[in-house]
Parts: structure tokens; C-alpha cells; sequence
């Protein structure tokens, strides 16, 4: 996993994601793990079925720490997740895919919250 953040933080794009102040406290009310479920649940709604309609626009820019971490790692849609993760397309996603998707999204997630959370 060390060489995607290797080579994530040497795209200009998506190096450029930050947790906003709202997201981390929005991180600190909630918990981690509260987090961690979410990011299961929009994986499995808008990443791992075979079919996506709107693929390429389901993950917003903005609005909760999971879909920043999205696109920090290119874990946003199904071009990026084959781009940058090798995970073929046009597939449903298997339960280790979706593993490693949220592992990547909150190893990403916990290198920027402050260490106190």
C-alpha cells in the first residue's frame, strides 16, 4: 500500500485534498469507527455493484471526510479504482476488493486527523 501513496502524492490533483476543519471535527463527534462504517456503506452503494449509471460523478467533491479521502486516493470511481488500483471494471466488486478500498480511504483519513482524535 505504501507505493499508491507513494505515487498518489505525486499527482498534483490529488495531492491537493485536505480534511477541511468541519470534516475533522465531524471525525472527532462521530468516532473513527463511525466513519469506517460509512465508508463501507458508499463503497458498497456506489463503487462495487457491476453497474454504476452515473460512474465518474457518484463521489461529491466536498461534504464528508470519506468522499475527500475518495478522491485523495483515487478511490472515487471505477475508471480511477482501475487507473490507480488495478481493479478491473465493469465487475462487481469482491468483498476483498472493497476491504482494500476502505483500508486505502482510512489509512488516508487517519494521516490527517490530528493524533489527539
Amino acid at each position: 500500500m505504501e507505493d499508491i501513496f507513494y505515487r498518489l502524492s505525486k499527482s498534483k490533483f490529488r495531492s491537493k485534498f485536505k480534511l477541511s476543519y468541519k470534516n475533522k471535527k465531524y471525525i472527532e463527534d462521530k468516532g473513527i469507527d463511525k466513519i469506517k462504517e460509512h465508508a463501507y456503506d458508499f463503497i458498497n452503494k456506489r463503487l462495487a455493484p457491476k453497474v454504476i449509471l452515473n460512474d465518474g460523478k457518484q463521489t461529491p467533491m466536498r461534504g464528508h471526510p470519506v468522499f475527500i479521502s475518495q478522491h485523495a486516493t483515487a478511490t472515487c470511481c471505477r475508471n480511477c479504482l482501475y487507473k490507480w488500483h488495478k481493479i478491473p471494471m465493469n465487475k462487481e466488486l469482491t468483498k476483498q476488493e472493497v476491504d482494500y478500498i476502505v483500508d486505502v480511504i482510512m489509512k488516508w483519513i487517519n494521516k490527517h486527523i490530528p493524533k489527539e482524535m
